[in-house]
């Protein structure tokens, strides 16, 4: 896989992660501003996961990502 896919591959990575932590944070909060916090990580995952996929798909059309087989 190209550097530059294994960097956008990271960023859908961290995207899960920052999600995933949103998730746990607003479960457990206590105040307005965590609320706020996670809120915001939340969106920002969403906008950056958006990004990379739609980098990943012109990656995919150039034909530099590399399909990965199970």
């Amino acid at each position: 896989m190209r550097p530059c896919d294994e960097s956008i591959k990271k960023t859908l990575n961290l995207t899960e992660l920052m999600l995933e932590i949103a998730q746990e944070g607003e479960s457990v909060q206590e105040d307005i501003g965590c609320g706020i916090l996670y809120g915001v990580l939340r969106d920002s995952a969403f906008k950056i996961k958006g990004l990379a996929e739609k980098e990943k798909e012109s990656h995919i059309r150039k034909g530099w990502w590399t399909i990965e087989r199970r």
